[in-house]
């Protein structure tokens, strides 16, 4: 690492900034990677570009000796969407406030820990930053990937923290430990097209489809675990795509989604759906179809001397215990989870997604102290 390290001063302000200046918009960089790469190698960090399919991504390391501390994130955005009152791309700070897609998610969290590194200095061992380009995405060509390489590589992570903007009200007031996991699920109902003046020679799939989707809806999946809140199914779609009057269709379908606890597996939640559907079909003479895709499983980093390490290191710095958390979406942390303990803190995440997406600038400012605070408690005692 260059002597000089200690005399570069980041301003996790001013780099957010310049990441958000980049429409990095799933699945295009604009070359938000460049900033962040010609930063960390002037901290010192050996950089690798690792494109994957038409998607960019980082990965940079400092020191090559254990433990190693990674960090995880992506620097790409969804898109700007409607009714903003600021240029989503400008990064403008008006009254204490950043505003720019991307700076609660996670731009700004990005930026702060690369001003925490900075502030740091040489690690008593690794520290690492895993960046991808598609966790807004389809999350396949990113952390995946990168993960594999380093599998390849021979590099192994100890411990992983996701600067997803999992707070609440202020940055470091809550810890995801876990997440739920999710399966989309499609059912097809087929039945028996016919004329509406003679439904005894048809054989109608929406009933069919509306017993189902009924069943479903209402069953109580459980009461949740120690660490989940209860499991929840929600529909998203149905449809028959029929325009006649006078015609009862021949199929029927619907969409919908299981957020899913530690009771339960995708196996377990495919076999339950489809042995409803097969009841129904069997008691009304339709053919139901079942398909599902599982986008990540339900995952626990137990509690522990790792996350006991970065709640008292959140303490420290803001005089509160962080709560700890399994809720909300998911995650590129459901992949990391394979490799290392990982939990993920980050700024308030209010703001995500929406016109106007917005940090305090305080905010970022208190991320970076605590970011800097668990680098330092880290390496002065590893929790292995």
């Amino acid at each position: 690492m260059p002597k000089h390290i200690d005399a570069l001063t980041i301003d996790a302000l001013v780099l957010a900034q310049a990441l958000i200046r980049r429409p990095s918009v799933t699945p295009k960089d604009a070359g938000a990677l460049d900033v962040l790469e010609a930063v960390l190698k002037e901290l010192g960090f050996a950089t690798h570009r690792l494109p994957f399919g038409d998607i960019d991504n980082l990965y940079a390391r400092l020191g090559d000796a254990a433990p190693h501390f990674c960090f995880a994130g992506h620097t790409d955005v969804v898109p700007v969407g409607e009714g903003w009152q600021a240029d989503p791309f400008a990064a403008d700070v008006r009254d204490g406030m950043l505003y720019g897609r991307g700076a609660a998610d996670m731009k700004s969290a990005i930026a702060a820990f690369v001003a925490a590194c900075a502030r740091v200095g040489t690690p008593k061992g690794s520290v690492s930053l895993l960046i991808t380009g598609d966790e807004e995405g389809e999350a396949v060509n990113g952390t995946v990937k990168l993960l594999e390489w380093l599998k390849a590589r021979g590099e192994r992570i100890d411990h992983c923290v996701v600067g997803e903007p999992t707070s609440v009200g202020h940055a470091g007031d809550t810890l995801k430990i876990g997440r739920r996991g999710s399966i989309n699920f499609r059912v097809t109902v087929t039945g028996s097209q016919g004329h509406v003046g003679y439904p005894q020679k048809a054989v109608n799939p929406i009933p069919a489809l509306a017993e189902l989707v009924t069943q479903l809806a209402s069953h109580k999946l459980d009461k949740g675990s120690e660490h989940f809140d209860p499991s929840t199914l929600a529909f998203t779609t149905m449809d028959v795509g029929n325009t006649a009057t006078n015609v009862i269709p021949g199929e029927a379908w619907a969409g919908f989604n299981i957020r899913f606890n530690d009771r339960h597996t995708p196996e377990s939640l495919t076999n339950w759906v489809s042995d409803r559907a097969d009841r129904i079909a069997e008691e009304t003479g339709c053919k139901i179809t079942v398909t599902a895709k599982t986008s990540g499983v339900a995952f626990l980093t137990a509690p522990g001397k790792f996350t006991q390490l970065v709640s008292d290191t959140v303490s420290s710095v803001t005089g509160q215990s962080p709560f700890f958390s399994t809720s909300g979406g998911t995650s590129d942390a459901r992949f990391i989870k394979d490799f290392c303990p990982v939990v993920e803190l980050g700024l308030a995440g209010g703001t995500m997604h929406k016109a106007d997406e917005c940090v305090p600038v305080s905010e970022i400012a208190a991320l970076t102290d605590i970011y800097a605070a668990l680098l330092t408690a880290y390496f002065a005692k590893p929790p292995i």
